[in-house]
């Protein structure tokens, strides 16, 4: 479900509701090799699955930063505003990784507008976004972005 609206105005009735979720996006290992290759992070529970197997989580699982990672295109699903121009990603508050994300899982995410403030040419979005793993009782990530929109 995405939410649409037509100016940063119409989001202001919508401060502390959920704005939807997102699609399912499959982490199998070819992603997560490619996140290894791309940060240098390569250790052996995310890219080695002969010695993940007999690891704490009995296959490769996802790096938590590639989980993080994942925030904004699955964001992006979730809430649309015509007038908006232009979005920046400004900062992070709190984000924990509570569960793993094995190779092969399906993750989505969903949002709620935990806050709605001005700033010079548009706003500041604070956003409360939890990923799910599909099957899973645990969120894998709890984050809390914040962007900032301009109608220019």
């Amino acid at each position: 479900m995405t939410t649409v609206v037509d100016t940063l105005d119409d989001l202001r009735p919508l401060v502390g509701t959920s704005l939807g979720s997102s699609s399912w996006v499959k982490v199998d290992q070819i992603r997560i090799d490619a996140f290894a290759d791309a940060t240098g992070d390569h250790q052996w529970i995310h890219v080695d699955p002969a010695r993940a197997a007999s690891g704490p989580f009995g296959t490769t699982v996802a790096h938590g930063y590639l989980t993080l990672s994942l925030l904004i295109p699955l964001w992006t699903e979730i809430l649309t505003v015509h007038s908006v121009h232009t979005k920046v990603n400004y900062g992070l508050g709190k984000v924990r990784f509570p569960a793993p994300v094995p190779a092969g899982s399906l993750v989505r995410a969903t949002a709620t507008l935990a806050a709605l403030d001005d700033v010079e040419g548009g706003a500041q979005l604070t956003v409360d976004v939890v990923i799910h793993r599909e099957g899973a009782d645990k969120p894998v990530c709890v984050a809390q972005p914040i962007f900032r929109f301009f109608d220019r």
